[in-house]
């Protein structure tokens, strides 16, 4: 079964670091990231990580940020040209 964790909530701070991009694929490869349009395994974002190694939590955070579709940040409905 898999976990669904929305991009605020702390997920990858239970890791010890420094952290290979493989072996967070298989540490946490049953956890969906939950976006503002649906939802994409976190194993398929770090695909998409051109990092091979995290050195810390923030590290891994803003590579996964860095990496996931800009239709998946914000809330649903929400349009980024709206001040």
């Amino acid at each position: 079964m898999s976990r669904e964790v929305k991009l605020n909530e702390a997920l990858l701070e239970t890791a010890t670091y420094p952290l290979s991009v493989a072996t967070a694929r298989q540490e946490f490869e049953d956890v969906r990231l939950v976006y503002a349009d649906g939802t994409e395994p976190l194993a398929a974002v770090l695909d998409r990580v051109e990092d091979e190694q995290f050195d810390s939590p923030d590290e891994a955070q803003s590579s996964i940020y860095n990496s996931i579709p800009a239709e998946g940040v914000g809330e649903p409905g929400q349009s980024g040209g709206e001040g």
